[in-house]
């Protein structure tokens, strides 16, 4: 099993290409940050490239004077801005209503608690993610020796904190494949789904004799039981080409052709 991955790599436009560079070129499995920029441009890849947009650029500056709301920061202070930031924790904020409070109706001590300036449960940032900010592609191919690749390629989620990695070059969360198997690809919160590696769950239980429907529902509902609002989605192919999709919090649509079809089938997937 050979694979090749980058992340927060800069100023390369094609990251799939230098995912593979990575495979064929390295006996490494992932590269980060400038080094990775480094090696791609090294390898040939063009670059360094601006990849701003006139796009991009007014969404960013939007979001600014939108004072950086929403974003993925959590108990920090001042929440409310662009920072810069500075941690808190529960004991300080208890210590600080005390005083605040100190002397006011109960009324008001109330209001503070239920505000949001207690810290924030771990999915507090869920309420935006949504298929409209982030642009994961994630494929699976299988030749005609039955041979099996797969690939997944992001700019990640929309206004993430610099520095930030998703489940994207991660092996077995957004795409996993083996020839004896089949393959998955996902996409969604990365940020959630990578810590359940929902694509190698869906091929070993399909090693297990699972149809690629059960084993693509059960990836998913492992998440879902955890993080009942998470957004995210699977496909599931076995290596006869069967397959299937699941999804929780949106409705997912995933394409398939094969030799035989003139043209490309949108399946799509209903929570």
């Amino acid at each position: 099993m050979e694979i090749g991955a980058v992340a927060a790599m800069r100023y390369v436009k094609d990251g799939i290409k230098a995912a593979k560079l990575v495979m064929d070129h390295s006996l490494h499995t992932l590269l980060v940050g400038e080094k990775a920029t480094d090696f791609a441009i090294s390898m040939g890849l063009p670059g360094p490239i601006n990849l701003s947009s006139p796009e991009s650029l007014e969404k960013w500056a939007n979001w600014r004077q939108n004072h950086c709301q929403p974003n993925f920061w959590k108990n920090v202070a001042p929440a409310g801005s662009c920072g810069p930031y500075r941690p808190i924790n529960l004991a300080q904020a208890l210590d600080s209503v005390k005083h605040e409070v100190e002397g006011s109706q109960g009324g008001v001590c109330q209001d503070w608690f239920q505000s949001d300036n207690l810290l924030e449960p771990i999915n507090s940032h869920l309420k935006f993610i949504d298929r409209h900010n982030h642009d994961t592609i994630s494929m699976a191919v299988i030749d005609k020796m039955g041979h099996i690749a797969v690939g997944t390629s992001t700019n990640g989620a929309t206004f993430k904190i610099p520095g930030r990695v998703g489940d994207g070059p991660i092996p077995g969360s957004s795409s996993y494949g083996d020839d004896e198997v089949g393959a998955c690809g996902a996409s969604g919160d990365g940020d959630i789904m990578m810590r359940f590696l929902p694509c190698y769950q869906v091929v070993e239980s399909m090693r297990r004799g699972m149809e690629p429907q059960d084993a693509a529902r059960d990836a998913i509902s492992r998440i879902a039981r955890k993080y009942p609002d998470f957004v995210g989605a699977v496909f599931a192919v076995n290596r006869k080409g069967v397959h299937a999709g699941a999804c929780h919090g949106w409705t997912f649509q995933y394409s398939v052709m094969n030799s035989s079809m003139h043209d490309v089938e949108v399946i799509t997937v209903y929570p």
